[in-house]
């Protein structure tokens, strides 16, 4: 588990901490976040869950930009540099970039190029992403949705992905939060 995660954390900082330092503070954050509530997904999966959180954002490092749509981006490089494919995956759709990637006219890409799972993983990602701040702050998911709208202005296209993706974002906090409380040892 540690050297998968130790190599995500690595790339993420060569990628990220010079060139975007405001995105590398919100994936620290976001992968403190998935390492505190890996209890949510199962043992064999925690690793997964934590390098694709160090992960999720390296498609916006200028050196990535390809389509301009940072999850393809971000998957493609992994790909390209023979990362776990499953983590190239879960990059590549998280926090339900396959709805963002239909706005930008990418849906059959992504589809084409990526499996998209659903699983316990994917919504514990989409968790510790949709409830950190772009500079590592932490919100309920619906604050951070809002500040994301806020941020982009209503009529851009990340905020027409929010509304449309913000049903299953919820949904996936939610279920995340529920395995959690599920995986509390109980008393004896």
């Amino acid at each position: 588990m540690a050297a998968l995660v130790d190599t995500a954390q690595d790339i993420a900082r060569q990628l990220l901490e010079t060139a975007l330092p405001r995105r590398w503070s919100h994936v620290q954050a976001v992968a403190a976040k998935a390492d505190r509530i890996s209890a949510a997904v199962p043992v064999e999966d925690r690793a997964v869950l934590v390098a694709s959180a160090w992960l999720h954002d390296v498609g916006y490092s200028p050196d990535l930009v390809d389509t301009g749509f940072h999850s393809l981006d971000g998957g493609r490089w992994l790909r390209r540099e023979r990362f776990d494919e499953r983590i190239a995956a879960l990059v590549a759709h998280h926090s339900c970039a396959w709805l963002e990637a239909e706005e930008r006219g990418l849906g059959e890409v992504l589809a084409a190029e990526f499996p998209r799972e659903e699983t316990a993983v994917t919504d514990a990602l989409c968790f510790s992403d949709m409830t950190t701040g772009p500079d590592g702050q932490d919100f309920e998911v619906l604050e951070r949705l809002a500040e994301i709208r806020s941020r982009y202005g209503p009529e851009h296209l990340v905020t027409r992905f929010i509304r449309r993706a913000e049903p299953e974002m919820v949904a996936a906090a939610q279920r995340t939060q529920r395995r959690l409380a599920g995986s509390v040892a109980q008393p004896m």
